[in-house]
């Protein structure tokens, strides 16, 4: 059977998508993957406690509610969803052929794609048992929660991303330290200049993270020195991972233009991609905001593209 459109993703991009196509009777059909890029249906809103800022919800809500209530709404219109992973698609002729990680062929005329992004971690000792108990990947979602105000707090990493982060910390801790494990940062002269003249903000150069302390809670760090190799623990009340981000484009294969980190590429203001008929939405294309409101709205100006597209 030749579908209207497929949509492959989980996120507020796939299901905001997978809503407006629906209410335009183009049922579309979408795969939400099976622990695609390591993390369950819904993306990376499933493993972020309490969201503050998706507006609506004045109390706040847990990312999974909010992305089981997204899911809900798909299917109360029409979308098709199969818990499948693709793992491999054909552009190169129409209609496009999309395969499920158990071989089967799916056609279509469109297709969205809206895999996200998943945050990149350290792998250290005591990350996986305090995840979400003081470890967050977005300071900008997380940074007001009441776990993290006034207290210590940490950033890894020395780019643009972990300057902004540190900077935006600031307005809730009591001080901000961000530790590099070099003795120079890559981040912009002009990001620089806003933290390391900050009061709040102090830096740890040439170390790395061995483990994060903590029972329940991360409670501290442990330290290595990138020089000597030598331990140190430091307490700490909160850490902010800003290491970047890998796109969930590997299934693509070449299939659509990316950019040199793998984002896919869509013309400016747009959704369409270096192939007619194929749209992206989400954080896939969008190594900037990372917030799920954008992603929302990346996913309904990718719908009524994809519409236009297919009337």
């Amino acid at each position: 059977m030749l579908e209207s459109v497929v949509i492959i993703g989980s996120g507020p991009a796939a299901h905001t998508a997978a809503i407006y196509l629906s209410r335009a009777n183009l049922r579309p059909l979408l795969f939400e993957g099976f622990m695609a890029g390591g993390i369950g249906a819904g993306g990376q809103l499933t493993v972020t406690n309490d969201v503050e800022n998706f507006p609506g919800f004045p109390e706040a809500i847990s990312g999974a509610d909010l992305m089981e209530r997204m899911r809900l709404q798909s299917e109360k219109y029409g979308t098709r969803i199969r818990t499948e992973t693709i793992t491999k698609v054909n552009l190169t002729e129409k209609p496009f052929r999309i395969y499920t990680e158990a071989g089967e062929e799916i056609t279509a005329r469109a297709l969205i794609v809206a895999t996200g992004a998943t945050a990149k971690i350290l792998h250290v000792k005591g990350e996986e048992r305090l995840w979400q108990k003081g470890i967050s990947a977005c300071a900008v979602c997380d940074g007001a929660l009441p776990i993290y105000r006034n207290k210590e707090l940490a950033v890894i990493g020395g780019g643009d991303t972990a300057m902004e982060a540190a900077f935006h910390l600031t307005h809730f801790a009591s001080k901000v330290l961000i530790i590099h494990r070099r003795d120079k940062l890559r981040a912009s002269a002009v990001m620089q200049e806003r933290v390391l003249t900050h009061p709040k903000v102090e830096f740890l150069w040439n170390y790395e993270v061995d483990e994060i302390l903590g029972e329940n809670k991360v409670e501290g760090l442990r330290l290595r020195s990138t020089e000597t190799g030598l331990l140190k623990e430091i307490p700490i009340g909160g850490i902010f991972y800003s290491i970047g981000h890998k796109p969930n484009t590997g299934f693509l294969d070449g299939a659509l233009e990316l950019d040199r980190y793998d984002y896919i590429q869509v013309a400016p203001g747009t959704s369409r991609t270096s192939v007619e008929g194929v749209f992206a939405a989400g954080d896939v294309c969008d190594p900037l905001h990372q917030q799920a409101i954008v992603a929302a709205g990346s996913g309904c100006k990718a719908a009524l593209e994809c519409e236009d597209f297919l009337r």
